[in-house]
């Protein structure tokens, strides 16, 4: 990250203190949002520091009005990106598979701890492409937004959203465990390995591990509620409904996600799986009501034996509707 890239990120916002209002997710934080969009100041000072001596960053934070930490992975970090010409010397070595550790590099670390002793308002802002382990530090910092690779106008981006002009909606499109032990082990000097059927929430469900983050999770500086459930079927599909309502102070998404479950099923399955979601926008007060529907289809599972895909039509279905696959934030109904 540059300096000029990080002066983009944070333009004009650093002389303006300000907090935000939400639990843990993308974005983790203690206070108030702002409610309306500001307009960018120009009589500011921007500090961007690489991170060479933690000393020289603690001391940097507690003279600073607002920290940023800019932190997480690369293309030479994970990725596809093995040079076609040897005279490409932007490729420092081969990407792919993070094998080393599925967290933070040891200085992106040691810049946090560093940070967090004195300022424990600090924002982390992850960029990268894929999961990565935070239980390390997260409860270090005021923040926590997961900017993915935003691309050329990302540091506009991730400035709107982190000072309030624009509200964030985004979702997990992982779950983030708690440690790395939660997840399957894998030998990386393996010629040959078989992964098991379960994988992300649907083995964290089965092994009743809670993870870190869920799966379909996210926040924003508004706040929402799900009420009035209905779940019914016909032939061909399953159906809910509900009533989402912007219970915040301003305008904001949320995305209500439909998991199915087949108990019955004559093999075993996931406890449930995410089978429709929608995206909806409301301003503060707002409610509307949201219909999610999933073919029974597409809950065909595979029989070895006939070499096809085999529909339960018969059996009953459990509809899950929430805001994350997590069990706590589902309300469901058997049809």
């Amino acid at each position: 990250m540059t300096e000029q890239d990080l002066k983009f990120k944070i333009e004009s916002y650093c002389k303006r203190k300000r907090n935000v209002k939400t639990k843990k997710n993308n974005i983790k934080a203690k206070g108030e949002a702002y409610e309306n969009a500001m307009s960018y100041p120009s009589d500011v000072e921007v500090i961007y520091y690489s991170g060479e001596s933690a000393s020289h960053c603690r001391r940097l934070a507690k003279e600073a009005d607002v920290v940023v930490i800019v932190a997480g992975n690369d293309y030479l970090d994970e990725g596809e990106c093995v040079a076609n010409e040897s005279v490409d010397v932007t490729v420092q070595n081969e990407g792919g598979d993070r094998t080393d550790c599925l967290g933070l590099k040891e200085e992106h670390l040691r810049i946090i701890d560093a940070v967090g002793k004195v300022r424990q308002d600090a924002v982390v802002v992850l960029v990268g492409g894929s999961m990565i382990l935070m239980d390390e530090w997260e409860d270090q910092v005021g923040a926590i937004l997961m900017a993915y690779y935003p691309g050329m106008e990302g540091g506009k981006a991730v400035a709107d959203v982190l000072f309030g002009k624009t509200n964030p909606g985004g979702k997990l499109p992982f779950v983030i465990p708690k440690k790395k032990e939660d997840l399957p082990e894998i030998d990386w000097d393996a010629e040959e390995f078989r992964y098991d059927y379960y994988h992300g929430y649907t083995l964290l469900n089965k092994s009743h591990v809670e993870p870190l983050y869920p799966f379909g999770y996210g926040l924003s500086y508004t706040t929402f509620t799900l009420t009035g459930m209905k779940a019914w079927r016909d032939e061909e599909n399953l159906y809910a409904s509900v009533i989402a309502k912007n219970t915040g102070k301003r305008e904001g998404s949320e995305v209500v996600q439909m998991y199915v479950g087949a108990a019955d099923s004559k093999v075993e399955r996931p406890e449930y799986v995410l089978k429709d979601f929608q995206k909806i926008r409301l301003d503060a007060g707002e409610e509307k009501e949201v219909k999610l529907v999933c073919p029974i289809r597409e809950m065909a599972y595979f029989d070895e034996g006939r070499n096809e895909f085999v529909a339960e039509f018969s059996i009953p279905y459990e509809v899950y509707v929430g805001t994350s696959s997590l069990r706590e934030d589902l309300w469901v109904r058997e049809v």
